[in-house]
C-alpha cells in the first residue's frame, strides 16, 4: 500500500481514487461514495496519486486542482502519459479558462467546489455511462477509402493506421455517424454523449469535436468529415449516398 492511501475492502462498487490535500474534503467525499457502495482509495498529493493509479487500478479519479508541490493540472499531465483512466477535476475556481485547460490536458469532467452529494453522484454516473459502448449493427464501418471505424475496438483506421479513441470521443463520433447527413444540435449531442445535466456546457462539444478532427481529418482546420453548422451544431458527411 502506498503512503497516504487507503481503501475500504468491504465495498463492492467501483474503485474511485480521491486526491485532495484537505482531510475534511476527502472525508466528505468518502462518506458519500461509500453510501453508493463504491470503494474509495485516497491520496493526499499528486505523486501518491500517480502511484495509486499504477498500484490500486481505480476505475475513476477525483483530482483536486489546488495542491502543494504538484498541483492537479501537472498531476493530470503526468497521468495522461501512461493512463486513460477517467478523471474528474475538483476545483474552487469557476473561470471557464481553468475548466477548459483541464479538459485540454485530458480531464473528462470537472466539479466546482463547493458541491453537494447529488452533483457528485450525477457526474460520476455520467462518466460511467460514457464508458459503455453504444450498440451498433455494423462492427466495422467503412466511411470512404481513407476512413473506417471499428465500433467494437473504439478505434478509427485512418489511411491504414489505427487510431485509438477515448470513450467520450467514441460516443461523440458514434452519434455523429448515426445521424450522417443531418445537423445534430449542440444540446442534443450534449444530452446523448454527456447526459441531460450537461445541456448548458456547450464548450464540451466544441472541444471534443476538435479532438476528433485532430485524429481523423487530413486537415483539421478545413474538415471534410465533421462539418460545423454555425450556431446550430455539427454534421457528419452523408457517406451512405
Amino acid at each position: 500500500m502506498i503512503p497516504n492511501a487507503r481503501v475500504n475492502p468491504k465495498s463492492k462498487g467501483k474503485v474511485i481514487l480521491v486526491v485532495d490535500d484537505e482531510p475534511r474534503m476527502i472525508g466528505f467525499i468518502r462518506m458519500n461514495l461509500e453510501l453508493e457502495d463504491h470503494r474509495v482509495v485516497e491520496a493526499h498529493n499528486g505523486l501518491d496519486a500517480l502511484d495509486a493509479v499504477r498500484t490500486q487500478l481505480p476505475d475513476l479519479v477525483l483530482l483536486d486542482v489546488m495542491m502543494p508541490e504538484l498541483d492537479g493540472f501537472e498531476t493530470l499531465r503526468m497521468l495522461r502519459e501512461f493512463s486513460d483512466i477517467p478523471v474528474i477535476m475538483l476545483t474552487a475556481k469557476g473561470e471557464e479558462s481553468d475548466k477548459v485547460y483541464g479538459l485540454e490536458l485530458g480531464a473528462d469532467d470537472y466539479i466546482t467546489k463547493p458541491f453537494g452529494p447529488r452533483e457528485l453522484s450525477s457526474r460520476i454516473k455520467a462518466i460511467f455511462r460514457r464508458l459503455e459502448k453504444p450498440t451498433t449493427e455494423d462492427a466495422i464501418l467503412r466511411i470512404d477509402d481513407r476512413l473506417s471505424v471499428d465500433f467494437n475496438q473504439r478505434e478509427v483506421i485512418v489511411a491504414g493506421e489505427s487510431v485509438k479513441l477515448r470513450p467520450t470521443e467514441y460516443r461523440l463520433l458514434y452519434h455523429l455517424i448515426r445521424n450522417a447527413g443531418w445537423t445534430v444540435p449542440h444540446d442534443q449531442l450534449l444530452q446523448k454523449v454527456w447526459g441531460y445535466e450537461y445541456r448548458d456546457e456547450a464548450h464540451y462539444v466544441r472541444l471534443y469535436v476538435n479532438y476528433l478532427r485532430e485524429k481523423i481529418e487530413a486537415d483539421p482546420a478545413d474538415p471534410h468529415y465533421i462539418i460545423t453548422e454555425r450556431g446550430v451544431g455539427y454534421r457528419f458527411i452523408d457517406f451512405r449516398k
